[in-house]
C-alpha cells in the first residue's frame, strides 16, 4: 500500500512538473516594431511609407491576443490646369499631405515555442482607421499666371471601420529577439460608404 502511495505521489509530481515545464516552454509576450509599406486604394492607388508596432500576449503556445498600431504617410505635389477668361489656360501645382493610422486588435495563431527557429503565423484584427488629408501652397507654374488662382487650401479627416487579415514569418535570431522576415495583410477600410481595398507589407524585429 505504501509503495502505491509513493508511486502515485511521484506520478503526480511528474505531471505537475511537466505542466510547469510546458507553461514555460513558449514566449509569453511579443513586441514587434518594423517598417510598413501601405498600398492605399482610394482616391487613387498610392504607396504610403510608415511604421507598425504591436504587442501580443500569448495565452498558450499557439494562441495570442494582439494589439496593433500602424502609421503611414504620402506627401507630394498635384498638377493641373485651369482656364481663365483673361489669361486663357494656365498650369498650377499644389502640395498634398496624406496619412493613415490603424488602431486594431484581435487574435494571432503561431507556434510560440522558445526552441523553434522558423515561426509562421497568421492573424485577424479589427478596429478603426483614421485618414487625414491636406492640400495647400497652391502656385501657378505658367507664364500667363492670373492674379488669383481659384483654389483654396483644404484639410480634413475621416474615420472608418478597419480590419487586417494576414500572415508572416518570424526567424529566431537570439534568445530574446526574432527577425520578422515578412508580414503581409489585406487591410480593408470602410469609410464614406465604400470599402477601400488596401494592402500592407512589412518587416522588422520581434522582442520577447
Amino acid at each position: 500500500m505504501l509503495n502505491k502511495i509513493i508511486f502515485c505521489a511521484m506520478l503526480i509530481a511528474l505531471v505537475v512538473s511537466t505542466g510547469f515545464a510546458q507553461t514555460d516552454d513558449y514566449e509569453k509576450n511579443e513586441f514587434y516594431v518594423g517598417y510598413s509599406n501601405n498600398q492605399i486604394d482610394y482616391p487613387a492607388r498610392r504607396t504610403f511609407h510608415g511604421i507598425e508596432g504591436s504587442y501580443t500576449r500569448n495565452v498558450s503556445r499557439f494562441f495570442g491576443v494582439r494589439a496593433d498600431f500602424s502609421f503611414a504617410r504620402n506627401n507630394g505635389k498635384l498638377y493641373g490646369s485651369l482656364t481663365d477668361p483673361v489669361t486663357s489656360t494656365y498650369n498650377f501645382q499644389q502640395t498634398y499631405k496624406s496619412s493613415i493610422s490603424n488602431f486594431l486588435g484581435g487574435i494571432q495563431i503561431k507556434d510560440n515555442s522558445s526552441k523553434k527557429r522558423f515561426k509562421p503565423f497568421a492573424y485577424a484584427l479589427g478596429g478603426v482607421a483614421v485618414n487625414r488629408r491636406s492640400f495647400e501652397d497652391v502656385s501657378c507654374i505658367s507664364q500667363n499666371c492670373p492674379a488669383i488662382i481659384p483654389i483654396v487650401n483644404f484639410s480634413g479627416q475621416n474615420t472608418g471601420v478597419a480590419g487586417a487579415f494576414g500572415a508572416g514569418l518570424d526567424i529566431k535570431a537570439g534568445k530574446h529577439i526574432d527577425l520578422r522576415a515578412i508580414q503581409i495583410d489585406y487591410n480593408p477600410i470602410y469609410s464614406n460608404g465604400r470599402v477601400n481595398n488596401n494592402f500592407r507589407i512589412g518587416f522588422g524585429l520581434v522582442f520577447h
